[in-house]
């Protein structure tokens, strides 16, 4: 008598995996507990303790002992564990830290180099600029009397930094410098050379302005520039001069205007 056996439809067999022999299991989990013990063993001693925190740098602004104590709690993880990223953004915050990085050096030295911020100009009365622009300093305790002083409204930073050195440029071929740059509320731009001439240039066609006005220089005012109080470029096809004394006025060849509104 046959029975009928009752299969579901595309229903497959069992598969049936090969006898492997005991010898042969033993010998497989053996060599994976040799690999494991030997890649935690080596982790192990490659993650030894941190003995040498090495720094280099200029160390004017930033001293060493502070960077050596920002650093030093990082080094307690071990030398494959030390988060070094974490490490260079604190570094980085610094108010005089322009850049640092931080590297691992085997068997067990972390070393940190770091290069300090570089003002180029103050920001009003306290701050203290970088040549990008960027006000790294709000409220210096010393302010090196020697920089330029640049003035604008919060958040003019950069634009006043890269006028300041279009400008300066300039000037340097000349053998003077810039003492200040400022734009106002309203737009307008004016600068202060280095021998006291004012320099008035308003909110329009502001490089036109300041190519006119070392025309100006260069052809007129080059052998009584000290006699100049300012120079008025806000004129569409002139410019005025301020004189600092009546006789300077009388000595000079310049005719002074009344600026546009």
């Amino acid at each position: 008598m046959l029975r009928r056996h009752n299969r579901r439809r595309n229903e497959r067999p069992a598969l049936a995996w090969p006898a492997i022999p005991w010898h042969l299991l033993a010998g497989i989990a053996a060599v994976l507990v040799v690999a494991a013990g030997g890649y935690y063993s080596g982790a192990w001693l490659l993650n030894r303790p941190i003995e040498t925190i090495r720094l280099s740098g200029p160390f004017e602004r930033v001293p060493a002992i502070q960077l050596g104590a920002l650093v030093e709690p990082y080094a307690r993880a071990g030398f494959l564990e030390v988060d070094l990223a974490a490490a260079r953004r604190e570094l980085t915050a610094l108010p005089w830290v322009a850049d640092a990085e931080v590297r691992r050096r085997f068997p067990g030295t972390l070393e940190v180099q770091v290069s300090e911020q570089k003002p180029i100009a103050r920001w009003g009365e306290r701050g203290l600029l970088n040549a990008a622009g960027k006000l790294f300093l709000p409220d210096a305790g010393h302010v090196p009397a020697e920089l330029p002083r640049l003035l604008g409204p919060p958040g003019s930073e950069a634009q006043v930094t890269q006028r300041y050195f279009a400008v300066q440029e300039q000037l340097q071929h000349r053998g003077l410098s810039v003492a200040r740059v400022t734009l106002d509320e309203r737009g307008a731009w004016s600068f202060q050379t280095s021998n006291g001439l004012e320099v008035r240039l308003g909110a329009n066609s502001v490089d036109e302005r300041i190519g006119r006005f070392f025309q100006v220089l260069d052809r007129t005012l080059t052998h009584m520039a000290g006699e100049v109080d300012y120079v008025d470029m806000r004129y569409p096809n002139g410019f005025a001069i301020g004189w600092k004394s009546p006789d300077a006025m009388q000595a000079g060849s310049g005719e002074e205007q009344r600026p546009h509104a």
